[in-house]
């Protein structure tokens, strides 16, 4: 629309995901499924393009399939409208290397910039899952005259040790950015919360190719966005923070508002599908004046036959709980759940199998998993480790096409 700034999105979604294992041994961090309908990267890219900003590269390069085929046949824009959003796997321009970093990836990609001509480029995760209004972070962003805007979130200080922390004045201005110091420091109005990076960013776009041009020539950087580009425009007087208080996403509940889950590990991805699953849910999938947007598989509604039910749980598409009980849990599309079975705080991923009379407690099943009659999981812990894998937390997971006995 004429007057609009010229934006062009890069959502970083190479990611390997290792604390995510068995759930990434066969797909990229961002392509694994989430809510029940969903895949990671649905979340990043429904709140860009709820924005407006509609000019998206999803950069790619670790087990890439899935996550390339999810964009490229549920996520079409406008060609008419110059719209896009395109999967760009690593493709090796610089010379027979991979990506040795983010900011490495988005060096490697500056044929996007330049083919696109963008005033700002805005740089975001692909593995967060949250409701974020990106348009009003450029909006402060362009206001400010600031080479790079980090998105920050306010967490409590004895936390904070476990992310990048963001060192701000009263007047926006970033001093120091600190990679999970040992003293974490506080936002300017509250001695007991540390702004957290979000790992999205909003660059003019000069002030970010001359930090990747210079970081390209350090042989001792790790070509990272947050470790090293950051760190030196902030050094260069030219970062400011966006508080992420600030943002105000349409149909947002007092108790959803502000909500931000980095799901990097098998615990974090657990709580966070248990936060969807409460009568009044801390995440609210059901917000339809921002919504989290994918394609639907062509199913029919689910089914519940023979006296099954489900309490406190999301069940989807092409699911039938037939003569089973099923509490507090996450039931993706194209699950059967037969009789007798009990599925109990469980996230169950498409095409799941559960037999009649098995058990399923505090367990993440992947997709297509079979568990036989009768088979029990999660209620003997010192039994599941010698067969599966069990996160720190005590969740069960099986890998995709798993079978328990």
């Amino acid at each position: 629309m004429k007057g609009q700034p010229h934006v062009l999105g890069i959502v970083l979604a190479g990611g390997e995901g290792k604390r995510l294992w068995p759930l990434t041994a066969d797909r990229a961090k961002p392509a694994v499924p989430f809510g029940g309908n969903y895949r990671l990267i649905d979340f990043v890219l429904s709140n860009l393009v709820n924005a407006g900003l509609s000019k998206l590269c999803v950069l790619t390069q670790y087990k890439s399939h899935s996550l390339d085929r999810h964009i490229s046949t549920t996520w079409r824009l406008s060609s008419v409208l110059g719209q896009y959003i395109t999967p760009v796997p690593a493709q090796q321009r610089l010379g027979p290397r991979w990506y040795t970093g983010s900011a490495d990836a988005i060096f490697q990609s500056l044929n996007l910039v330049h083919d696109e001509k963008p005033d700002y480029i805005v740089v975001f995760g692909a593995d967060h899952v949250y409701r974020m209004d990106p348009g009003q972070m450029v909006e402060q962003h362009i206001d400010t005259g600031a080479g790079v805007t980090v998105a920050g979130i306010r967490v409590p200080r004895a936390e904070a040790r476990a992310f990048g922390c963001i060192d701000s004045g009263a007047d926006g201005r970033i001093t120091r950015f600190l990679e999970k110091p040992a003293e974490p420091p506080h936002v300017p109005d509250n001695p007991d919360v540390t702004f957290a990076s979000m790992g999205n960013y909003v660059f003019t776009t000069e002030a970010l190719l001359d930090a990747l041009r210079a970081d390209a020539a350090d042989p001792d950087s790790d070509h990272d966005m947050g470790g090293n580009i950051i760190p030196m425009l902030v050094g260069a007087g030219g970062a400011n923070v966006y508080d992420f208080d600030d943002n105000v996403v349409p149909g947002a509940t007092e108790r959803d508002r502000g909500y931000w889950r980095d799901v990097g590990t098998l615990d974090a991805y657990y709580e966070a599908h248990m936060d969807l699953v409460s009568v009044h849910p801390v995440f609210n999938l059901y917000n339809q004046a921002w919504p989290i947007r994918t394609a639907t598989p062509p199913l029919p509604p689910a089914k519940f036959v023979n006296g099954g039910a489900a309490h406190e749980s999301i069940v989807g598409p092409g699911s039938i709980i037939s003569g089973a009980a099923v509490r507090e849990s996450v039931v993706s599309s194209d699950v059967v759940v037969e009789a007798g079975a009990q599925v109990e705080g469980s996230v169950l991923l498409p095409g799941v199998r559960v037999g009649k009379g098995a058990v399923v407690r505090r367990a993440i099943l992947d997709k297509n998993v079979v568990v036989a009659d009768g088979a029990v999981i999660g209620v003997d812990q010192e039994a599941d480790r010698e067969r599966y894998t069990v996160s720190a937390g005590g969740v069960v997971v099986l890998g995709k096409g798993a079978r328990a006995e």
